[in-house]
């Protein structure tokens, strides 16, 4: 799962980061509207934590760009504006939830982990798709009766597709939303192709009726075979 944080305090901003980062989220931080902007209109994440009170303007509205140019999010504000109107502003333009600073980053965890939960998996922890099942919480992957280890960035990847599944997924994306910014630093993409090699060949070996396939010329769609 992918994140941005929207905090313009450095330290809070970190350790949010760094916190997200033990629990295996990929995550990007802006430290003002600007970079706020720069990222949030044109990369794709899971959820977004927003700031209301940035040194250049308000996220509500970067939350009101977001909702105008139809970019889906899920989306939690984190503000010490703990005032009714901007909880109720924020909710009404499609803000799943209001955190008031400051707060337990336990409580955080809970409350994007139920977001996510919420919007995304139907209230469920398992990704399941074909004979392949993924518990999100314990990072297990079982296939029929059987489990199967994977490395981490093969996990991610894997629930990644399982997320989105028949659907055309190019490799620049992937590589954004599985290593986020670290991937400014490649020099090409076979890291990527490594990776879905190595998965592709343990989903195969455990008897897994899931293909990740290729489509050449644009980039890979999982597949249940028949």
């Amino acid at each position: 799962m992918k994140i941005l944080i929207v905090e313009d305090d450095a330290d809070l901003r970190e350790i949010i980061s760094t916190s997200l980062q033990k629990e295996r989220y990929i995550v990007e931080t802006a430290a003002d509207l600007r970079a706020a902007r720069a990222k949030a209109l044109i990369y794709e994440y899971d959820a977004l934590l927003l700031d209301i009170m940035l040194p250049d303007g308000s996220g509500l509205d970067l939350l009101r760009e977001l909702v105008e140019k139809g970019r889906q999010m899920n989306v939690i504000i984190l503000s010490a504006k703990d005032s009714i109107e901007d909880k109720v502003e924020g909710l009404d333009l499609g803000a799943d939830d209001y955190l008031a600073k400051p707060f337990h980053i336990a409580e955080l965890h809970a409350r994007l982990k139920s977001v996510l939960r919420r919007k995304m998996r139907d209230g469920k922890n398992l990704l399941t798709l074909g004979n392949v099942v993924v518990d999100l919480d314990e990072f297990g992957v079982r296939v029929g009766e059987k489990d199967l280890d994977l490395g981490r960035k093969e996990f991610d990847i894997l629930v990644y597709f399982m997320n989105r599944p028949a659907r055309l997924i190019d490799k620049q994306m992937l590589a954004e939303a599985v290593w986020g910014d670290h991937i400014d630093s490649a020099d090409s993409f076979d890291f990527i192709y490594a990776q879905i090699k190595n998965l592709r060949r343990r989903l195969k070996a455990a008897g897994a009726n899931v293909e990740i396939k290729t489509v050449y010329g644009f980039g890979y769609k999982v597949i249940v075979e028949e």
